[in-house]
Order: C-alpha cells, then structure tokens, then sequence
C-alpha cells in the first residue's frame, strides 16, 4: 500500500466520506482524491493533521502494510 491507499483505508475505517474528512483537514474534495489516488503527496505539516484526524501516528500513514493489529482506530 502507498500512502494514499493507507489514507483512503483509514478515513473509511473511521466512517468518514472524502466530503466529511476534506472540511476536517482543511482542504478540498480534490486534494484528498488526489491523494488516495497516489497523484498528490501530502506535505509533512498536512500529513501530521491527517495522523491526528484518524487518530494515528504519521508513521502509519507510511507503512507498506496496515493490519488491524497495528493500528487502533
């Protein structure tokens, strides 16, 4: 998994649509499609913000494999 595929794996564990998780990261639908995409890298300051808002550390959002065992969502 990339990062924008551990993105889009978390906010849909946390039940969170593109629309509702782009106004609580501070960005648009189309940044955060980008990103899940893998076609935008979000900026460390905005990847930070992201580990918060799903309750992760930024070093999961990294990782080449997520489990349920490693993150607690």
């Amino acid at each position: 998994m990339n990062i924008g595929e551990n993105i889009r794996y978390l906010r849909e564990k946390n039940n969170l649509t593109q629309r509702e998780f782009c106004k609580l990261i501070g960005v648009t639908q189309s940044m955060v499609a980008q990103i899940e995409r893998g076609t935008k890298v979000p900026s460390m300051p905005l990847g930070k913000t992201i580990a918060d808002t799903l309750n992760c550390d930024i070093s999961v959002l990294y990782s080449e494999s997520l489990t349920d065992a490693v993150i607690s969502v």
